[in-house]
C-alpha cells in the first residue's frame, strides 16, 4: 500500500546571550556542574523572574527576517510537568499568545528554491541536563546538571509541510545557517544549541486528512533527524500494511543503533495545565523597538545568494558555498570591493583560503585577520597581471597563513617576481625541447595537448618562477621553427 508522510518540526534554538532567560546567571556552555545556578533558575520560593531583553531582541530578529507577524502584546505561561531536570516542575514558555506568528524559511533543495511555512516562534527557558548510567557508565546513579536550566530558547514550530526526511534536513541546515548568520546562536547541535522534535504521520497519497501522528523527541543532529524519520515512516508503514493502528506516542530515537523506543503516551495541551505566568507581566514590544531591530538586520543569506547569481554572475554553486557563513560572504565581498573580479575572488576564497582554514583548523574570522581581504585582492591582482605565478602565489599564502605578514613583503623577500624576459627564458625552452623529442614529435603530429606538458617542464626548470604565458609563446615559436 502506498503512503504519504506528513511531517512537522519543532525546533529549539538556544540563544547566545550572556545570561539566562529570567536571571543573571551565566548562560555559558561547559562550566562545572551546578555552578551557574541561583534561586531564580532553581525555582526557590520567593525568587522572581525578570525577562532578558537580549533574548527578546534575538527573537525579534529571527521573526522579522522570516516574515513573521510580531505580536505587540504577548504572554508568558507556565507549562506544568514533572521531570528531574526541571527544577521548578514547570517551564516558563509562551502558549496561546506567542511573540511571533506565521512566516516561512526559504531553502534551496536539489537546486530548487522551496519555502517552508511556520506556525509560530515563541520564547521560553531550557531545562537542565540528565546524565544516566547507561550513557556515562561511570557510576550507578543518574545525575542532573542544572546549569542549562533557564537558558533562553526560541521554539520554532513549522506547519506540517514536509513530505520527505531530506526536506527536514535541508530546513534544519538552513535554520542553523540563519541562526549563525544573525549571530543569535552558535547552532551547534552536538552541544544542544539546536535541537529538533519531529511529528510524523502517514496517509494515502492525495488524501487531505491526517493520520495519527507520533513525535520523535530530542533529535540532535541533521543526519539523526533524517534517519529517525526514515525509521519511523518505515515502522508506521509496516503497521498499517499489516492492518494495525498507529498509537499516538512520544518516541526516542537511538541513532547509534537505528532504533526507536516508546518514551511515553503522547500528552495533550490540557495535560500541561497551561496558565499565565503570575510572576511576569505582559510582554510589550512597541513599534519603535520592532523598527529599530528591522533597521539593523543584515541582508538574509538567501537574498545574498540570489544577488551573487543575478548581479555578480556567479554560478549558483559558488553563491551557495560563499553564503554558508556570513563571515565568508563578507570576506568575499571585501575582496571584490578591493577591485577583484567576482569570479576570480570566488575561486580564490573557495579553494585556497578555505583550504588553509580547513587544514589549520582556523575559524574564518581568524583567517581574515591573518590574510585581510585587501591583501588577498593584491595577491590575486599580482597573479592575474603575470607579476607572480600561481605557484608563487600559493607559496605566499602558505607563509602568510603560517607566520603572518604582508603578501607584498613576502614576494619581495623571497624573490618571487615572475621571470618574464624572453631572453632569460629562451635557453630553458630550448633545453626542454632538446630533452623531450617524443613530446615534440607528438605536438608536431597534431597533438596540441602536449604543449601543456612542455610548459610544465619549463616551469620546473625555472623553479616555478617563469611566466607561463611567455613560456607558451616561446614554445610555439620554437616548435614552429622546427618544422
Amino acid at each position: 500500500m502506498a503512503h504519504e508522510a506528513v511531517i512537522g518540526l519543532e525546533c529549539h534554538i538556544q540563544l547566545a546571550t550572556r545570561s539566562k532567560m529570567f536571571c543573571e546567571c551565566p548562560a555559558e556552555f561547559g562550566a562545572s556542574p551546578n555552578s551557574n545556578v541561583c534561586p531564580v533558575c532553581l525555582g526557590l520560593p520567593g525568587a522572581l523572574p525578570v525577562v532578558n531583553r537580549a533574548a527578546i531582541d534575538a527573537a525579534l530578529q529571527l521573526g522579522l527576517v522570516l516574515g513573521c507577524t510580531i505580536r505587540e502584546a504577548s504572554v508568558f505561561a507556565r507549562k506544568n510537568y514533572f521531570y528531574p531536570d526541571m527544577p521548578k516542575n514547570y517551564q516558563i514558555t509562551q502558549y496561546d499568545r506567542p511573540l511571533c506568528e506565521g512566516g516561512a524559511l526559504p531553502v534551496r533543495l536539489c537546486e530548487t528554491a522551496r519555502s517552508f511555512p511556520l506556525i509560530r516562534i515563541h520564547v521560553e527557558e531550557d531545562t537542565g541536563k540528565s546524565f544516566h548510567p547507561e550513557r556515562t557508565g561511570d557510576r550507578p546513579v543518574s545525575r542532573v546538571d542544572f546549569n542549562r536550566a533557564g537558558v533562553p530558547l526560541l521554539e520554532l514550530v513549522t506547519e506540517p509541510a514536509f513530505r520527505q526526511p531530506e526536506e527536514c534536513g535541508a530546513f534544519l541546515a538552513g535554520l542553523r545557517r540563519l541562526a549563525r548568520w544573525l549571530k543569535i546562536s552558535d547552532g551547534d547541535m552536538e552541544k544542544g544549541h539546536l535541537r529538533c522534535d519531529a511529528n510524523v504521520s502517514l496517509r494515502p497519497p492525495g488524501s487531505a486528512s491526517l493520520g495519527t501522528k507520533t513525535e520523535i523527541k530530542n533529535l540532535n543532529s541533521i543526519k539523526g533527524v533524517e534517519k529517525g524519520l526514515t525509521a519511523e515512516i518505515a515502522r508506521q508503514a509496516a503497521v498499517l500494511d499489516a492492518g494495525g493502528r498507529i498509537e499516538q506516542a512520544t518516541l526516542l530515537y537511538d541513532a547509534d543503533h537505528d532504533k526507536l523506543a516508546v518514551m511515553r503516551s503522547k500528552e495533550y495541551a490540557h495535560d500541561y495545565r497551561y496558565f499565565p505566568e503570575p510572576d511576569l507581566p505582559q510582554l510589550t514590544v512597541d513599534a519603535a523597538w520592532v523598527e529599530e531591530v528591522r533597521g539593523r538586520l543584515p541582508e538574509p543569506p538567501w537574498t545574498r545568494e540570489d544577488r551573487y547569481v543575478d548581479h555578480l554572475g556567479l554560478p549558483a554553486y559558488d553563491a551557495a558555498i560563499l553564503c554558508e557563513t556570513r563571515e565568508r560572504s563578507d570576506y568575499f565581498e571585501a575582496v571584490v570591493g578591493a577591485g577583484t573580479d567576482a569570479k576570480r575572488a570566488s575561486n580564490w576564497v573557495m579553494t585556497e583560503v578555505l583550504r588553509h582554514v580547513n587544514a589549520r583548523g582556523l575559524s574564518e574570522r581568524e583567517a581574515a585577520l591573518r590574510l585581510p581581504a585587501k591583501s588577498l585582492a593584491v595577491l590575486i591582482g599580482a597573479t592575474e597581471s603575470g607579476r607572480i605565478t600561481s605557484a608563487s602565489a600559493k607559496e605566499v599564502l602558505e607563509e602568510v597563513f603560517e607566520k603572518g605578514g604582508d603578501p607584498e613583503a613576502v614576494i619581495a623577500a623571497r624573490g618571487l617576481v615572475a621571470r618574464s624576459s624572453p631572453e632569460e627564458l629562451l635557453p630553458l625552452v630550448r633545453e626542454v625541447l632538446a630533452e623531450n623529442p617524443g613530446p615534440v614529435a607528438q605536438f608536431r603530429g597534431g597533438k596540441q595537448a602536449t604543449l601543456g606538458f612542455l610548459v610544465g617542464q619549463v616551469m620546473k626548470k625555472s623553479g616555478g618562477r617563469a611566466a607561463p604565458q611567455v613560456v607558451q609563446e616561446l614554445l610555439r615559436a620554437e616548435l614552429g621553427a622546427l618544422r
